[in-house]
């Protein structure tokens, strides 16, 4: 079947603009690169455990009172234009902040200005579907975001090669290069999406009928197949919260996951990887990559713990690295696949609806299910691990029962 030209030009500069937030995302990142450099600077440790949280719960929080704003206009292009350039604005005063300030100053400004680059990668996040939704046909929608994760994924792999070339300590101008070397990628990002041909209706947009948090725990209450995907969605951060207690049970039995260019190869390979397989098979059936990324990881997390208890150092010194990269390439396959999943369940106002109230809410359990594992993790990150892989093996049995809205092949 053949594609249409419009569409073509669509999905390259999709996957090309998508990719750049990528890089963006992977080097100003709350779980590497920043918290290593205000360690590295002196900053308090309360404000490198603010991070995570502040970048993961502002991009998802605003999202539903945003939709009432984003269903007014008819062009999203320009929104997703708006997000991307705000987020390269913060990302170069960052970079400004690491080369002038030190310590508890380089802590308060980071913190700000990263609150502020998720605020508007919430604007990306919600007009992204849009316009996915709107020129790439239903089918192809999880190869282009696989290909857009693998670009970002590749320069990752890229510099943390490079950074395992320099060795620590890391120089902080080198660190600052990256960040600026960031926000130049997603300013380019801006451009490459402006093109974009989006189809516009003629027709004047009517934006919500009711309030924005209404609307929101409306669709949770009354809506069940959106209802159920956002459990799922809850079920699956099994891949996003683990990796954190992987790297603290690795250096608790003294064989610590160590190196900024270890976790950025990891993570970029995985994007790499990842990506594109699961860009495919999403597109076969998003459901079904859900539920196997799941069952990967929830099994590979309870292989370390087992392995931290009964294996020898040297055979975890190569355990704890291959299944820190596994959780990492199972995380991509279900980022991918619940993405292709919301673009493809509804279309036009609906799915921005969809998305909004899905990721607002899922930044409210995000933080719950986050502060629940933290307490459970006073007990050692294996009961942590445990737990959050119990709840990934409940997730993928939920993903199972979804219904199957990607296109059949």
């Amino acid at each position: 079947m053949s594609i249409p030209s419009r569409e073509q030009h669509a999905a390259r500069r999709f996957i090309w603009s998508n990719g750049l937030q990528g890089i963006g995302d992977q080097i100003v990142a709350a779980k590497t690169v920043l918290p290593w450099l205000l360690q590295a600077a002196g900053a308090p440790g309360f404000f490198i455990a603010l991070l995570v949280p502040i970048r993961e719960a502002g991009s998802m929080l605003p999202q539903a009172a945003f939709t009432p704003w984003v269903t007014t206009q008819r062009s999203r292009k320009r929104i997703w234009v708006i997000g991307s350039l705000g987020q390269a604005v913060a990302a170069a005063l960052i970079g400004v902040a690491a080369l002038l300030l030190d310590a508890l100053a380089l802590g308060l400004t980071v913190t700000l200005l990263l609150a502020v680059l998720a605020v508007f990668r919430a604007l990306c996040s919600i007009a992204s579907k849009d316009v996915q939704g709107r020129t790439i046909s239903k089918g192809r929608r999880g190869v282009i975001t696989g290909r857009a994760a693998a670009v970002g994924g590749a320069v990752a792999l890229a510099v943390g090669l490079l950074l395992e070339y320099i060795g620590t300590p890391i120089p902080t101008w080198i660190l600052a290069a990256l960040i600026f070397a960031s926000a130049a990628a997603w300013a380019i990002a801006a451009i490459v999406f402006h093109t974009i041909d989006e189809p516009v209706s003629d027709e004047e947009p009517r934006g919500l009928e009711r309030g924005w948090w209404a609307d929101t725990w409306g669709l949770f209450t009354g809506d069940r197949e959106f209802r159920q995907f956002v459990i799922v969605r809850s079920l699956l951060l099994v891949s996003a919260l683990s990796t954190a207690f992987i790297v603290t049970l690795s250096q608790e039995i003294g064989y610590g996951l160590t190196g900024l260019g270890a976790f950025l190869i990891a993570s970029g390979l995985a994007s790499v990887l990842g990506g594109r397989i699961s860009g495919v098979w999403s597109d076969a059936s998003s459901r079904n990559v859900m539920s196997y990324g799941a069952l990967a990881a929830s099994v590979v997390i309870v292989g370390l713990v087992a392995a931290a208890a009964w294996l020898p150092g040297a055979a975890n010194a190569w355990v704890f690295p291959i299944g820190f990269f596994l959780v990492n390439l199972a995380h991509t396959a279900i980022r991918v696949a619940r993405k292709t999943y919301i673009v493809d369940m509804a279309e036009g106002d609906t799915r921005t609806r969809y998305v909004g109230a899905a990721n607002t809410l899922m930044g409210v359990i995000l933080l719950v299910i986050g502060a629940i594992s933290g307490v459970v993790a006073q007990l050692g990150p294996s009961a942590a691990l445990l737990f959050l892989a119990a709840i990934g093996f409940v997730g993928v049995g939920a993903a199972r029962r979804l219904r199957d809205v990607s296109e059949q092949r």
